[in-house]
């Protein structure tokens, strides 16, 4: 019978299905930080339990942490005693920790790959909803509550309902100055941000394949922006020849063994799926969004929807609701509206080829005066390389402040905070509400975008500078 590459993989990890319930499934790979672990931890400790598989569980400071001098106390008591915790809670349950000075320190979706913790055919949970990063790699990657970390600590699997599964085809060319993060801010504004719930998805087509692995990171981590359980792409050659000799995938003949495994992992070519969705590539641009949730976007040429053109009114509602927070108006063109602020980092967009992008963007320009621009890298590792390839003189010269590892403004959790009533063209992968800070108004865009911006001062598109 044909199957899907996500019924491979749940149906190998598959412990025990319960009657007109959840399946129990095998969880390879727990990937813990210090917000939703504590809780989890104290919960084994009181019921008498022992982490029961802690070589399966990796451990690092990401959330929390400051971006800048990293090796001096953390101000914030909240966080310094959740960072403490997770210190203490993994040397007393033996738990691989890459905490703050660690050389592997860093967010903890960007570590897994480019460590090798990540590989295909996995099934990989962590307390994080961006979890599904790391079905890039085709594996079953996805977010899990504070009871359910309990759950993997105590058992090594979790009770989950199985998802429905939908395929995303997008085929053809990008155009210039279109790259994975817009491919994915795209699907979103066509299917909406609940428009995947109930699914997990999978990304296929020519697009999709020439794609790099850290492109496709990118798209599999804002998958649960539309809703779903988690996003994956069938492993190819893109994925072996990253993967190779990173610190932990086998290595020598037990290296060919893996790899001639990991290409059965793929959907089969008459394998049924629950909703298929085509895009052509051509037809996409550079995106932005207007909004307080990642469905609400445009392309970056376009006007904010008008109230008219909404039918449901419990989205005009929304809509109304939403423009009033960001300070826009109904019909309001975005291209040309000044920015206070660029942050560059996030699960979503802090890894090296990101920053090799926007190297190429403003190498020899300036950075607007009134814009303040934040470069933080996923990873201490992805900041050593930032260095060994001089990206750092470009970002210094233009004025670009670079930081220390760190989750910094994705959201509110820590001193990296954008102050309220001001923009900020974010590479991250949410917009909400106060996610940047108390009364911060978000832009989700592309790193050339957000480089585009930090330039001119303003909202503009990329393609303009690279002509």
């Amino acid at each position: 019978m044909s199957k899907t590459l996500f019924e491979k993989i749940w149906e190998k990890h598959l412990v025990k299905s319960i009657p007109d319930g959840p399946d129990v499934i095998y969880i390879g790979k727990h990937l813990i930080h210090e917000v939703t672990s504590p809780q989890a931890f104290s919960g084994i400790e009181k019921r008498g339990l022992p982490l029961f598989r802690p070589e399966k569980t990796v451990a690092t400071a990401d959330h929390n942490v400051p971006t800048i001098n990293q090796d001096l106390p953390i101000k914030d008591a909240l966080s310094r005693n959740q960072v403490q915790k997770l210190v203490d809670n993994c040397k007393r349950h033996h738990v691989e920790l890459y905490g703050l000075g660690h050389p592997f320190q860093g967010i903890v979706h960007i570590i897994g790959p480019e460590l090798g913790i990540t590989q295909p055919g996995m099934t990989i949970v962590c307390g994080d909803s961006h979890t599904s990063t790391h079905g890039a790699f085709g594996s079953i990657a996805f977010g899990i509550g504070t009871s359910e970390v309990e759950m993997v600590f105590a058992t090594q699997c979790v009770l989950q309902n199985r998802p429905k599964v939908m395929r995303i085809i997008v085929e053809g060319n990008l155009n210039k100055g279109v790259v994975s993060k817009d491919i994915i801010l795209c699907i979103i504004s066509k299917i909406s941000a609940s428009g995947a719930t109930g699914y997990f998805v999978e990304y296929a087509g020519s697009a999709i394949r020439a794609l790099s692995m850290e492109a496709r990171m990118t798209i599999c981590n804002m998958s649960i922006e539309m809703g779903a359980r988690g996003g994956m792409i069938a492993p190819d050659q893109t994925t072996f020849e990253y993967m190779k000799n990173r610190l932990f995938v086998p290595k020598g003949d037990d290296w060919e063994n893996a790899m001639n495994n990991w290409k059965k992992f793929y959907s089969d070519e008459d394998a049924m799926f629950d909703k298929e969705l085509n895009i052509r590539a051509e037809e996409i641009t550079p995106m932005i969004t207007y909004g307080t949730n990642p469905g609400m976007g445009i392309p970056i040429n376009e006007a904010v929807p008008t109230i008219e053109s909404i039918a449901d009114e419990g989205d005009k509602k929304n809509l109304i609701k939403s423009l009033e927070y960001m300070g826009l108006r109904a019909g309001q063109r975005l291209k040309g509206m000044s920015v206070q602020n660029v942050f560059i980092g996030s699960c979503t967009n802090s890894r090296i080829e990101d920053f090799r992008l926007i190297a190429s963007v403003i190498k020899g320009k300036k950075k607007n005066e009134n814009v303040k621009v934040m470069i933080v890298p996923g990873s201490h590792q992805v900041a050593e390389q930032i260095k060994a390839e001089g990206l750092d003189k470009i970002f210094n010269e233009a004025g670009f402040q670079i930081r220390q590892a760190g989750c910094s403004a994705c959201l509110g959790m820590n001193e990296d905070k954008i102050p309220a009533g001001e923009y900020c063209i974010s590479t991250s992968n949410r917009n909400f509400e106060g996610r940047q800070g108390p009364g911060a108004r978000t832009l989700l865009a592309s790193p050339l975008t957000a480089a585009a911006a930090a330039i001119t001062g303003v909202v503009t598109d990329i393609r303009e500078l690279l002509n």
